[in-house]
């Protein structure tokens, strides 16, 4: 007789976990389908009627999610106009114990999405599926993992009551969040903040095909050229913003050929690098322009200083705009998101991952960093070790995130759920 400790006990409890997906798997596509319906376009940022109805859907299920929304003065200050933050707890106790509580192991997705653009071939908040694909902003990024990570614990929940459980001690939080795109601090941050959550682990929005332990950092600004308007006709008698703005601009970009000489030792990043991603002013076509704002992004690497960083960007911004006569220039920092790097107590997030990625999948799951950033840093910066995986395919621009058309392959949605729950599974065995 196997004991509830024993390797064959915890191989029947996978396949439980599979079982029980599987069996499920049309009503968890049906949950992703009613998320995605509710837009949550960031800015404007309402995305309090998102919360209320992912809350209610899982009040079906049985769960209480608790939630948290964030004071509206808070809310209008950051750029937003409305956020709730969700937290439900499940805990776990399948089985005789004495090594304490078990661990906590919090899962977070964020809901808040960039406006879909142009350019879709499908109703961007249709959740429409075809070819086995489900279409529909945030079905990648980051909703679908509201569907992995809530049909996980549901599944390692049937298991704790079936005959096939484990001994398993702790719990599991899922946090569902609102504003990643603009950084995360009135979301993961908040809740940390407020002291209302401090799990042992975390696992992340992520996708199927690696485990993401580092991430880029980024810098954010904007900057306003001042000039003096003029007739087009008498364009002496004005400072032409434009011209000003334009001089600084090939500064900044001049600097990405210095970036590109600058490599980091972590497996799937390159270099650092800027991006200018909007720019606007003037007032008419005859008119030179007395004022031109744009923004820029900065993407730094695990191996730089932030500090340094934004105080070479403003030095070249200051450089460059000293050589055209007459304008006026102000700098002002939007966000400043530090690099991801790995705690030494993410190995069982890790090893788990890897161990139910390799049997799931059938292939290895590489560990190595992004180019992106994530709000998973305020994690790590509470002290808490975490990894980042989920749904989704094997780069971003495959699934088309903030593009037309974004889209998620089913089978990795599956395929996500069930690594998921299997490492959870190990994650609480009380044998781990």
């Amino acid at each position: 007789m196997t004991s509830p400790s024993s390797p064959a006990s915890l191989d029947a409890a996978y396949a439980e976990l599979d079982r029980w997906i599987d069996a499920h798997f049309d009503e968890e596509v049906r949950f992703l389908q009613a998320l995605v319906q509710v837009p949550t376009d960031t800015p404007p940022g309402n995305n309090a009627p998102h919360a209320e109805r992912t809350a209610e859907l899982l009040q079906s299920f049985g769960w209480q999610a608790e939630q948290h929304p964030v004071p509206e003065a808070e809310v209008k200050a950051y750029g937003l106009t409305s956020l709730t933050n969700l937290i439900v707890r499940r805990p776990f106790d399948s089985g005789p114990s004495r090594s304490g509580p078990g661990r906590t192991v919090a899962l977070n997705a964020h809901g808040d999405v960039v406006p879909p653009g142009e350019g879709w071939t499908h109703a961007p908040y249709g959740g429409e599926v075809v070819d086995g694909k489900l279409y529909g902003r945030a079905s990648a990024v980051s909703k679908s993992d509201f569907a992995t990570f809530s049909y996980a614990v549901r599944a390692l929940e049937a298991l704790a009551a079936s005959a096939q459980a484990p001994a398993l001690k702790g719990a599991v939080e899922l946090h569902f969040t609102y504003d990643e795109e603009f950084g995360g601090e009135l979301g993961p941050g908040w809740l940390l903040k407020q002291k209302l959550t401090k799990p042992d682990l975390l696992i992340a929005a992520g996708f199927s095909y690696e485990v993401i332990t580092a991430h880029n950092g980024c810098l954010q600004m904007e900057v306003t050229v001042q000039g003096v308007m003029a007739h087009a006709a008498i364009p002496e008698t004005g400072v032409d913003a434009l011209q000003g703005a334009v001089t600084i601009l090939n500064a900044l970009y001049a600097q990405n050929a210095l970036y590109r000489q600058v490599i980091s030792k972590v497996p799937g990043i390159n270099h650092p690098y800027l991006n200018v991603g909007r720019i606007e002013g003037g007032t008419n076509t005859n008119v030179v322009p007395g004022k031109v704002v744009f923004k820029l992004d900065r993407r730094m690497i695990p191996e730089e200083n932030p500090v340094e960083v934004e105080a070479r960007i403003r030095q070249v911004i200051a450089e460059s705009a000293a050589s055209f006569p007459g304008i006026q220039v102000e700098v002002k920092r939007l966000l400043l998101a530090h690099s991801l790097k790995p705690l030494p107590g993410n190995a069982p997030l890790v090893q788990a991952l890897q161990k139910h990625g390799l049997a799931v999948l059938g292939e290895p799951l590489p560990e190595k960093g992004t180019p992106l950033y994530t709000d998973v840093r305020l994690y790590c910066a509470q002290g808490v070790p975490a990894v980042i995986y989920g749904a989704g395919p094997r780069t971003v621009r495959e699934s088309n995130a903030k593009r037309a058309d974004e889209h998620l392959v089913l089978e990795d949605l599956r395929r996500a759920t069930k690594v998921v729950a299997r490492s959870l599974c190990d994650l609480l065995h009380t044998a781990a």
